[in-house]
């Protein structure tokens, strides 16, 4: 039989970590009643993100939506005040 191993790495603020970890842990027996699961585990390492925060590309991709809302409404109001001063 053939068999896939799937690894998944997270990265959470440290407050929240045991958290994350409990709700994995809950995923993984809701998982287990329906699929047939082999060992694997959930280990944490603790570390110190040095340098600028970079922004992901769905934040981005956010912050785009966000320019482009606005551009909309400024070209909205602009149409709406060019109607109204030629009627």
């Amino acid at each position: 039989m053939l068999y896939k191993k799937i690894d998944v790495e997270l990265i959470v603020a440290a407050d929240e970590a045991e958290a994350v970890v409990a709700a994995l842990y809950s995923s993984l027996d809701q998982l287990d009643e329906k699929h047939t699961l082999f060992g694997g585990g959930i280990e944490i390492a603790t570390f110190e993100h040095r340098g600028t925060r970079r922004r992901s590309a769905l934040a981005h991709a956010i912050a785009a939506g966000g320019s482009v809302a606005a551009a909309l409404r400024t070209a909205r109001e602009s149409v709406v005040a060019a109607v109204h001063t030629v009627v």
